[in-house]
């Protein structure tokens, strides 16, 4: 009972950390014109999914063991699992959007305030949240038709489309195979674009004459490549293992990583490595402490 609550404990201020950090970073990019740019709006994007992420699971995890309930109706199930595959899948999506911002920032910098204008980042934000939503939305419906028999009890601290399906008591092979086609469409061709823009981009940099211009998009480029890392290297291992290679123990690690540790990371990793942010974090500040001292 005492390891539990350490861990309860440690994912509250997990939350805590992240709900913080996230916030601020939305606030910053929306109050200071210096961060009026394409890639930081697609980076207020990402922290308002990771926020919403977060909070599909910690709160209701939290409550669980605070009351001493473990119980969750079927409703509030589908809910949850719908809720976390939109914003997962939507990352993704969003992430190999912004890794194309970067390629036509560096590697095509004449076209790119004509390439990536107001419009088609709109759209690219739209793009990500409505393809999360309708592919969730299939498999949030699909997944919970299937009649289940024998234990209702999920080993897991969410409702979750794999822990569900270890639930049912017929054949789900055809699924299965859905579930890993959807795996190759939102992770491994998304990933293999990345790494695409990400190597051409590298090829760009090698052959830049200023230094400064090229620490700068090294900088940029590997706080980017380890956001990518942390998204799709748990959501891989989940969702594209054999089902017969699914240990529980495994997977409620690989998405404590990915849905409660990397919201929190994230904003994190690009606010300390990102002058433009830790500026204007300093001007919001100074600007708070000079309105205190007036009044």
């Amino acid at each position: 009972m005492k390891h539990v609550s350490l861990v309860v404990t440690a994912m509250l201020l997990i939350y805590i950390v992240a709900l913080t950090a996230n916030s601020i970073l939305i606030l910053l990019i929306w109050v200071d014109s210096h961060l009026h740019t394409p890639m930081y709006f697609l980076l207020s994007q990402l922290a308002l999914m990771d926020l919403t992420l977060i909070s599909t699971t910690v709160p209701k995890m939290a409550t669980d063991f605070f009351s001493g309930r473990k119980n969750i109706s079927q409703v509030a199930c589908g809910t949850q699992i719908f809720f976390f595959l939109t914003l997962g899948i939507a990352e993704c999506i969003l992430i190999t959007l912004m890794s194309y911002d970067r390629y036509v920032a560096i590697c095509n910098p004449l076209r790119y305030s004509f390439i990536m204008n107001q419009k088609v980042c709109l759209q690219m934000a739209g793009i990500s949240w409505a393809g999360g939503t309708l592919i969730s939305l299939a498999h949030t419906a699909y997944s919970l038709h299937f009649p289940i028999c024998g234990s209702r009890e999920i080993s897991h601290f969410l409702c979750e489309v794999v822990a569900i399906l270890k639930l049912v008591c017929e054949d789900i092979s055809a699924y299965e195979k859905a579930v890993m086609v959807t795996s190759i469409a939102v992770l491994l061709i998304p990933l293999s674009l990345i790494l695409t823009s990400y190597a051409l981009i590298f090829l760009t940099v090698l052959h830049m004459n200023s230094p400064e211009g090229r620490n700068k998009a090294v900088t940029t480029c590997s706080s980017h490549l380890s956001v990518v890392s942390l998204y799709f290297g748990p959501a891989m291992l989940v969702y594209m293992r054999p089902s017969s290679y699914h240990s529980p123990k495994l997977d409620q690690v690989l998405f404590m990583l990915g849905a409660i540790l990397t919201p929190m990371l994230n904003p994190l990793i690009y606010s300390l490595r990102n002058k433009e942010v830790v500026g204007a974090l300093k001007k919001v500040r100074g600007c708070c402490l000079n309105y205190t001292r007036v009044i």
